[in-house]
């Protein structure tokens, strides 16, 4: 007979059982204390760190264009490695619009200088929608701008004369090399763009000391000094005259203009030719100078 207090095994076992489940319940009530505190912590930590490197970027421009460009050259050589070589920047730097965009004289202008100077129209929209901003803003027509070009240059930018007039416009470029200062120095003389709106202050020096356009036109020629200017003033005019009749929806007729071509360096030029005919040929182009 069981004595008295004595307990039965059922009961003992129920009370262990008891017993472990509540050391148990208390160390995942422990372990789960520790990972909020641990994770909380940690969230804390990240938080800081963030708010730090957002304080440090802001307080230094330079280590967040480092981070943007090394970031921007993982992308690209990823990109590169997976299709092949790329640049997606090349675009914005072409000098080339879409000339259905622009307003209908100048897609005519457009149009009409891509058929006979044998020129993308692309490439000339740009110039032409320049030429037509630039002259509004210097009070100059258009046209007589890119009658300029065509004449000295066929719409060739990497043009150079043997004296070293550059680009478009045939601007002396060591004679007005402080022009190009604020477009980042000389060699964006090759710059379409940036050799337009130089050759156009150029001309407006031109015509201002000389008082008029076809006395400028002579300035700007580097014939001032002498009693003709090689027809090349009358050559500008009769372009300016045709071009201005293509804007007012007038074509004209034309025949087709080849390139020039090239001369190598290593063959003696001829001074007979009509390119380097007119007085003092060697001051050709652009080549006053502003005191």
């Amino acid at each position: 007979m069981t004595a008295l207090g004595q307990s039965s095994p059922a009961a003992t076992l129920r009370a262990i059982q008891k017993n472990v489940g509540n050391s148990l319940a208390s160390i995942a009530d422990d372990i789960a204390q520790g990972f909020f505190e641990i994770t909380h912590n940690s969230f804390a930590l990240v938080g800081l760190a963030v708010v730090f490197a957002v304080i440090t970027l802001t307080a230094r421009p330079d280590l967040r264009q480092a981070g943007e460009s090394r970031l921007m050259t993982l992308l690209q050589e990823r990109q590169e490695a997976a299709i092949g070589f790329t640049e997606p920047d090349a675009i914005d730097r072409a000098t080339a619009a879409n000339p259905k965009d622009l307003p209908k004289q100048q897609a005519a202008v457009a149009f009409w200088l891509s058929r006979k100077y044998g020129i993308a129209p692309e490439p000339l929209s740009v110039l032409v929608a320049e030429a037509f901003e630039i002259g509004q803003k210097a009070k100059l027509d258009p046209t007589l701008i890119l009658a300029i070009m065509a004449i000295e240059s066929g719409f060739n930018p990497f043009a150079q004369s043997p004296v070293g007039a550059q680009g478009l416009m045939q601007v002396m470029t060591k004679i007005h090399h402080d022009k190009y200062e604020n477009f980042g120095g000389k060699l964006a003389a090759f710059d379409p763009v940036t050799n337009l709106r130089v050759g156009v202050k150029v001309l407006q020096e031109c015509i201002a000391r000389a008082g008029s356009i076809e006395a400028g036109l002579k300035y700007y020629v580097g014939a001032a000094n002498h009693e003709t200017d090689g027809g090349y003033a009358a050559k500008v005019m009769a372009e300016h005259g045709r071009l201005q009749a293509v804007a007012n929806g007038r074509a004209p007729a034309y025949s087709p203009v080849r390139p020039p071509l090239a001369i190598p360096a290593s063959m003696p030029i001829n001074s007979d030719s009509p390119e380097l005919s007119g007085p003092k040929a060697s001051e050709k182009v652009a080549s006053l100078s502003v005191s």
